[in-house]
């Protein structure tokens, strides 16, 4: 069993990354049904919370379902991460998280995620204001540093250890990269080999199979890993990876008819918490996802882009499913390919 602080966790877990506009309790409900073990919310601005922002409020709903669950929060003055600790504190998460890897620029040019790499000691002023501002454990997820040239993650380790944090998340990129290119997890390694450092270590980027979580895992030594892009409208990664840690063998992927019912089921909780109409919009984002690799689709993605109301939703399923019946795609499983390097799941 391994511990955040008074959180208990599995012995290796699995945790789905804090994504803007993606980690809202519809797609965490979703994700915990398919096995994470430990989710956060979206990152929430500090001074949005001060100002009592809605949207920085509504970020805040959390469920006893979802437990363990951390909010991220983010900003660059310490008094307002402190106050936005207290606040945070109030619906009673598991965990507060401290984002100091966003690398968009609208985030980092506030002096706050990534941006706060280029000042370590400002890094620890804010990590000490949060961790003595609440009772809660507090985790960081942060990168490697600013670009190649100023990979500065051992010394971050140390420091934030030394602050009281309870876990460190690494995204084994520098901002300079964003999500380009490859994570070098090899700094994780390391982390993890550093006699000073006694805290979980959970590595973070290009985590998106089981076979690499195993080779990944043997390799760097890790305590748990963090998965991000690869969950989105695949949120039966975490269960799939699980599966094949302990049986070494892969689960079938999820067929046609399994697709639609995740997203019907996202869609209906989207509805309840955002509104109907609202919910089926920022739906829209994630019909690509779920559907990918899914022949004949793209008409089909388009009228699911139209739709306003779930009854919509369902009519337009059933037609889904009729057509796909004819086709025998229905209840197929799903292959792995590999187009232009990156791999595809595909419909058979």
């Amino acid at each position: 069993m391994l511990k955040i602080g008074t959180v208990e966790l599995p012995d290796f877990p699995f945790l789905l990354a804090p994504m803007e506009d993606v980690s809202d309790p519809p797609f965490r409900k979703l994700c915990k049904m398919h096995g994470a073990d430990l989710m956060y919310s979206e990152f929430i601005s500090s001074e949005g919370l001060i100002r009592d922002a809605i949207k920085s409020r509504k970020k805040l709903d959390i469920f006893d379902y979802e437990r363990p669950i951390g909010i991220q929060i983010f900003g660059g003055d310490e008094e307002a991460m402190a106050m936005s600790a207290k606040i945070v504190e109030t619906v009673q998460p598991d965990i507060v998280d401290i984002n100091f890897g966003c690398p968009v620029k609208k985030v980092v040019c506030k002096g706050a995620g990534a941006g706060v790499l280029k000042d370590v000691d400002l890094m620890v002023r804010l990590t000490k204001a949060v961790v003595q501002s609440t009772h809660l454990p507090v985790t960081v997820k942060t990168r490697l540093g600013w670009d190649t040239n100023s990979i500065n993650i051992d010394e971050v380790a140390e420091r934030l250890q030394e602050c009281g944090i309870k876990a460190l998340t690494i995204h084994a990129r520098t901002r300079a990269q964003m999500y380009k290119g490859f994570a070098d997890w090899e700094h994780i390694s390391r982390i993890k080999q550093n006699p000073n450092i006694d805290i979980p270590i959970f590595g973070n980027g290009d985590i998106d199979s089981p076979e690499k979580v195993v080779e990944f895992r043997r390799k760097y030594a890790c305590d748990g890993m963090m998965i991000g892009r690869a969950a989105i409208g695949y949120p039966w990664i975490f269960n799939e990876i699980k599966h094949f840690l302990k049986t070494g063998e892969k689960m079938p992927e999820p067929n046609l008819n399994d697709r639609l019912t995740a997203v019907r089921q996202h869609a209906e909780w989207s509805a309840e918490w955002k509104g109907e109409r609202l919910g089926l919009i920022e739906m829209r984002q994630h019909y690509s996802n779920y559907f990918r690799g899914v022949p004949h689709f793209k008409e089909w993605r388009k009228r699911f882009l139209e739709i306003f109301t779930l009854q919509e939703m369902d009519d337009l399923i059933g037609e889904v499913k009729d057509f796909y019946a004819k086709e025998t795609f229905i209840t197929g499983t799903m292959a792995g390919n590999v187009e232009n390097g990156k791999p595809s799941r595909t419909v058979y």
